[in-house]
Parts: structure tokens; C-alpha cells; sequence
């Protein structure tokens, strides 16, 4: 299937490692030009470089903190500049299960808990304003966000709560920008495999899903690459689980 991505420009926060780093090179490998985004510039620059010799397309770092709109906004105006406008927004700058380790309510601490909030849900909707008028100025967009299964789990409440946050957020800009031809969809992943994984994670997984084995970044990014393509117009607003099935559940 042509996911109709050639010549797309698109923008993934968090793009310098791990599921972003996945969805990066699936863009540019289906045609997008991609600016990557996150803090550390090091890692950013020799991905960029890795990318751009992997699939021929343009990739531009910038180092970007999503926690200050200043930052965010510098970042929309670098990529606009750099790719000569934005399709595609995809929102994957988050530490993996978050900052706050909690798992009752007497462990929660305020400063922790706002920051995983400040950089998992604020971050997402400070990217989301500032790209939405040159979204809306295409008549066409799409934005991804990068949320996580912890939506669906008790146990760590500030894990569920800043995705819980995710897909309220992803409701609200759809229900709002879905008319003008902007679709936003939430992705929520499990256990993924990333250049971080060790093999005792891996082990785990087998047992929290559905098909016997831990999920790759890659596979996210497949799931992302249609989301982000004109093909998935007919999915707006929703929540798409990419964890390899949970057991026991029914969600509808």
C-alpha cells in the first residue's frame, strides 16, 4: 500500500532515540523529510546523520525542550523554515513510564508528578498550538500522540494520569481540528523493544501480552507511518493500543 507520505514534512519530538527514533526513519522511509526534536543535542546529531544516510530524505535536528513554549515555538518555526512548511506532528517526547515512580497515593511527590504532567500533556498541547495554524493553513495535518497503556492499569497513578491526560488532550484538538482536515489519533504502547531494552524486560513482555513476545519500536512506527499518511482519514479522535494485545481485558 502507497501511504501517499512521499514528500510529506513532518515533526517527531523525542526523535533522537527509542520509539520516536522508530517513527523517524518509517516517515522518511515511506518519503517524509523529518525534523527530530529532543534535548540532547549529541544524540540528535548522529541520528539525524544515521537517518539521512539510511533513506536519502532530509533530516534536521533541533534541540528543542517541549517544557518551554519559547522552545516549542523556536522549534515549529526552524521546521517550517527548514522544510519549507508541516503536515505531520507526531508527539514522542516522554520519559519511558514517566519520572514518578509512585504507587500509592502516599508515595506521590507534587514536583514529580506536575513535571510528568508539564512534559507528557502540556508538551504535547504546547506542539500541537503552535503547528495547528500552519496546519490549518494546508487544510490538511496530522498529529500522532505517543501515549502509553498505563491508561489502562491501576497500580501508578501518576503513570495513568499523564496519559489519561494524552487522550483527553488528543479528543479534544481532534473534535476541534477534524473539520478542517487535521486528524489526531492517540498511539498508546506496552513494553516496547528500543535500544534500551535488556533482555529480563523482554522476558517480561511474554507474559503481558497477547502474542507471546515483546513488541519492536519498529512495529509502533508502522502503526504510526499509516496513521500519519492520508489513508487513516477514517480514523480521527480515537485511541489505538499497540501493545501486542492485553489479556483479560475488553475495551469498547
Amino acid at each position: 500500500m502507497d501511504l501517499q507520505l512521499q514528500g510529506k514534512r513532518a515533526i517527531v519530538t523525542g526523535g533522537s532515540r527509542g520509539i520516536g527514533k522508530a517513527i523517524a526513519r518509517q516517515l522518511a522511509l515511506e518519503g517524509a523529510d523529518v525534523v527530530i526534536a529532543a534535548r540532547g543535542q549529541e544524540a540528535l546529531q548522529a541520528t539525524a546523520k544515521e537517518l539521512a544516510a539510511l533513506t536519502g530524505r532530509t533530516i534536521v535536528p533541533v534541540v528543542t525542550d517541549t517544557g518551554s513554549t519559547d522552545s516549542v515555538n523556536a522549534l515549529i518555526a526552524h521546521a517550517v523554515e527548514a522544510l519549507g512548511g508541516v503536515d505531520i506532528l507526531v508527539n514522542a517526547a516522554a520519559l519511558p513510564g514517566g519520572i514518578s515512580t509512585a504507587t500509592g497515593i502516599a508515595e506521590v511527590i507534587d514536583a514529580e508528578a506536575l513535571l510528568d504532567i508539564d512534559i507528557k500533556v502540556i508538551g504535547y498541547l504546547r506542539t500541537a498550538r503552535a503547528v495547528a495554524p500552519h496546519l490549518l493553513a494546508n487544510g490538511w495535518g496530522r498529529i500522532i500522540n505517543i501515549g502509553g497503556l498505563a491508561i489502562h492499569r491501576t497500580g501508578r497513578p501518576v503513570a495513568t494520569l499523564r496519559n489519561v491526560g494524552v487522550a483527553a488532550v488528543t479528543k479534544n484538538l481532534a473534535d476541534e481540528l477534524g473539520p478542517q482536515g487535521i486528524n489526531v489519533v492517540a498511539v498508546h504502547p506496552g513494553l516496547t523493544r528500543t535500544e534500551r531494552t535488556d533482555s529480563a524486560a523482554a522476558a517480561r513482555a511474554t507474559s503481558g501480552n497477547t502474542i507471546g513476545r515483546i513488541v519492536d519500536a519498529g512495529e509502533v512506527a508502522d502503526i504510526v507511518a499509516f496513521l500519519a499518511s492520508p489513508r487513516s482519514v477514517a480514523i480521527n479522535g480515537d485511541a489505538i493500543a499497540v501493545g501486542g494485545g492485553s489479556p483479560g481485558t475488553i475495551h469498547y
